[in-house]
Order: structure tokens, then sequence, then C-alpha cells
């Protein structure tokens, strides 16, 4: 529900921008979402702290998400996909919250759009990710190894990607949204790396949008 009712709100602080796109449709397409982040909960074991595997996650979260899609033909285009750096929270099975870290993931795809004609107007795509992470904090780690930790400070994965546009005016659009991209952080102890975490989210997002 939570999900929902942001989108709905989205849509309504974008209804005067929307009213200015209202001419011939053109090959950008802007939109703006409501995004569930759903991480795996998967990680390596880490020996130094008698943890075996899938032990460690990052927690779901709720966050916007803002997209800008050029068209090279009706069927073909190129996303870019934004937000700002998300806070994540990471869990130890067993101890609880560990820390958190910050996720700033901008992903590219290349789409094929079906049906461009009609109302109704399903896609596929697929691209690169890169995430950048910043503000690690792990305190319960450092406690339980008496050392400092930290992430990797990038990570470069694939993206898999699914969703339609639905039309609702003369350049607007609802917009459903799935996404599948890869990333994984070593996690270090001293400057050693003792494992690796493994987020490899879902996104699962609806939102608005209009061409112009």
């Amino acid at each position: 529900m939570k999900i929902v009712k942001l989108a709905v709100a989205v849509a309504a602080v974008l209804g005067t921008t929307a009213a200015v796109a209202q001419q011939a449709e053109g090959n950008w397409m802007m939109r703006i979402r409501a995004v569930d982040l759903q991480p795996i909960k998967k990680s390596d074991p880490i020996p130094t702290l008698g943890l075996a595997s899938n032990a460690v996650w990052a927690d779901n979260k709720l966050i916007p998400e803002v997209d800008f899609s050029y068209f090279f033909t009706k069927n073909i285009a190129a996303e870019l996909i934004l937000t700002y750096p998300q806070k994540l929270a990471v869990q130890i099975n067993g101890v609880g919250k560990a820390g958190t870290f910050k996720a700033l993931p901008p992903t590219l795809t290349l789409q094929y759009h079906f049906a461009p004609e009609a109302s109704f107007r399903p896609y596929v795509g697929a691209g690169i990710n890169y995430t950048l992470i910043s503000s690690v904090d792990l305190p319960v780690v450092n406690a339980l190894t008496a050392s400092s930790s930290s992430l990797s400070k990038s990570s470069v994965g694939g993206a898999l990607q699914v969703g339609f546009d639905f039309k609702v005016g003369k350049n607007s659009y609802i917009n459903f949204d799935i996404k599948k991209t890869y990333i994984k952080a070593d996690l270090k102890v001293g400057g050693n790396k003792v494992s690796g975490l493994t987020l490899d989210p879902l996104l699962v997002g609806v939102g608005y949008g209009f061409k112009f």
C-alpha cells in the first residue's frame, strides 16, 4: 500500500508538468516511480565472526526513482535510471542491526517496446548497473572484530528489466516496472577482505510518465 500511495502522490505533483507536455509526442520520456528495493539475503561466510553463509543482509527500503528515456525508434529506447544515495541498514542473523551504508545505483538499460502505438505498451530491457558505496558505518562489526570495517567502494553488474506503460492521456502514462540488478560488495576488516555481501536487489516500481 505504501508504494501505491507514493505513486498516487507523485502523479498529483506531476500533473501540472504533464499539462505543459501535452503536445505531439517527441523522442523523450520522463518517468518518476516509487520503488520497493528488495535485496536478497545472501552473504559469504565470515570466519572472523563465526558466521556461516547468508548470515548478513541489507534491509528492504521504499525509495524514489526518476528515469529519462530516449527513443531511437518507436520500438527501441535507452533508459537512464537515477535516485539519490540511499541509506540501507545491515542486519546480522542472531545479532540484529550491525550498521548502515549508502548506495547510489545509476542504471542504464537498452529496451525494446512492444505495441508502441497501443494504450498498453509492454517492454523488456537489459543493461548495466554501477553502484557507488559510501558512508559505511558498521559499529557492531568493529566491536566484534576489534578492528575497523568497511565495504568496497563500488560494484559493477548487469541489470534486467520488464514493465509496461499504460496511456492515460495525450502524452501521459502510468508505469509499472520490475528490475533485477546485480550488486556485490566486499566486506573488509582491518583493510583485508573477509567476506562478500550480495545485494542483487529486485526493484518493483509504479509511477507516472510523460513523453515530450
